[in-house]
């Protein structure tokens, strides 16, 4: 009775629990910039005529990939999977007092942009396409949509199944879950594959540093959350369906 009846709701508001933190770490992850993060470690005063033109390039709406990059490397830069943004001076005037007058600037992959092809050498559109890096690409930008996706229908099944009080659809909730955090998996390996394979194309310069950033970060610890919510979706509606005949029997006899 009662007792079992606790063990099953205590399991299924905690599944709902690291479901919901779960959702909102990939939405963060979606939306934020800090995906991988380049520290350059000579001074920004050095900026010249050529870090004018690289910034103008950077925003311009035809930068290929190796332009962009090297922007990126160049001016701290740092990756969402949806923007690119570079930090540069304030004012233009080489006399102004470099110091804290620095500003962020972001532009938008387009959605060509995130399905476009990647060339065997980044920027050169007649050495090929790069057919590993190109799906990983689009791979990484799928990926998140259907991770949240697939929550959210669970989402919607648990909803069915509060209002039905029935458990069975509790197990199709653990189901989903389980396949959005192989997604997300999926997503977080595609990123580090890319991201890889692109520095063994662009080496990073001596004076520059990458590094993961905490937006990737948030995707990494949403994974694990989906397969524990999953694991107890579905240890909930085993049990309890076990219990529930049980105690069919138990009533016959």
């Amino acid at each position: 009775g009662a007792m079992m009846d606790n063990r099953f709701a205590t399991a299924l508001v905690i599944a709902c629990v690291l479901s919901l933190i779960s959702t909102i770490y990939m939405a963060a992850s979606i939306g934020t910039d800090f995906w991988y993060e380049y520290h350059t470690l000579s001074p920004a005063e050095n900026v010249s005529e050529a870090g004018r033109s690289i910034w103008e390039e950077f925003f311009s709406k035809d930068a290929d990939e190796k332009t962009y990059t090297d922007a990126l490397f160049r001016c701290n830069g740092t990756v969402g999977l949806w923007r690119r943004c570079i930090t540069v001076p304030k004012n233009s005037h080489w006399y102004s007092p470099p110091e804290n007058d620095m500003t962020t600037n972001c532009i938008s992959f387009s959605l060509s942009d995130q399905f476009m092809e990647k060339y065997i050498e980044p920027g050169n559109h007649n050495s090929g396409t790069d057919l590993n890096r190109t799906y990983l690409w689009r791979l990484q930008f799928l990926l998140p949509f259907v991770s949240i996706g697939l929550m959210c229908f669970g989402a919607l099944i648990g909803l069915c199944a509060c209002a039905c009080r029935s458990l069975y659809p509790a197990i199709a909730t653990g189901v989903l879950h389980f396949l959005a955090g192989l997604c997300t998996l999926g997503l977080v390996g595609c990123y580090v594959a890319g991201i890889e394979l692109l520095h063994k194309k662009l080496p990073l310069p001596d004076d520059v540093r990458g590094e993961f950033g905490w937006s990737f970060c948030l995707a990494c610890v949403s994974a694990p959350l989906q397969f524990m919510a999953a694991a107890l979706f579905i240890w909930a509606a085993r049990t309890n369906r076990k219990e529930f005949t049980l105690l069919k029997a138990y009533r016959v006899a």
